[in-house]
C-alpha cells in the first residue's frame, strides 16, 4: 500500500494481497485521523459481504472468492473515547458466473486486493465524529 496526501484529502493505492479496510485504518493510525470518509473501487479477489438482522442483532456473512469489481466503495471511520476506530462501510462488486454478470453487495467486512484498489480518504475537519453505542441495536452509531 501506498498513499499522498494533497491538500486535505489522502489518496490510497492498495496492492495485490493488501486488505482494504486495514489499509484506510493504518493510514488513520499513521496520520492521527480520529474520523473521516472515503469512497473507492478496485479488483479484489475476495470478499466478506454482511448484512444486518435487527430481530437477532447480529450480521450474516456472505463470502465470495474470484475475480470482484469493486465497482463502490464507500463508508466513514469514528472513534470512540479511548481513541479505538472503527469503520462503517458498504461496498458493491460485480462478478461473473459463466457468460451472466451478477452483482452482490452491502455492509463490507473485509475484502482483499487482487491487482489494485484505489480509495479516496477525506478527513473531516474542525471537529471530530465520535461513537455511541446503541443498546437497541447492539451496534454504534456517529456521536455528533
Amino acid at each position: 500500500m501506498e498513499y499522498r496526501k494533497f491538500n486535505d484529502t489522502y489518496y490510497i493505492r492498495a496492492d495485490r494481497g493488501d486488505e482494504v479496510i486495514a489499509s484506510i485504518l493504518s493510514v488513520c493510525e499513521k496520520e492521527g485521523i480520529a474520523s473521516a470518509t472515503y469512497n473507492g473501487i478496485g479488483g479484489c479477489s475476495s470478499a466478506e459481504i454482511q448484512t444486518f438482522d435487527p430481530e437477532k442483532g447480529e450480521f450474516s456473512t456472505e463470502k465470495m472468492e474470484g475475480m470482484l469489481e469493486l465497482v463502490s466503495l464507500m463508508g466513514n471511520i469514528i472513534s470512540d473515547e479511548e481513541g479505538k476506530k472503527y469503520h462503517h462501510t458498504h461496498a458493491m462488486f460485480s462478478y461473473k458466473e459463466g457468460e451472466e454478470h451478477h452483482t452482490i453487495g452491502g455492509h463490507l467486512k473485509a475484502t482483499t486486493v487482487l491487482y489494485t484498489a484505489e480509495i479516496e480518504l477525506r478527513p473531516v475537519i474542525g471537529g471530530t465524529i465520535g461513537r455511541e453505542f446503541n443498546p437497541e441495536t447492539g451496534t454504534g452509531f456517529w456521536k455528533l
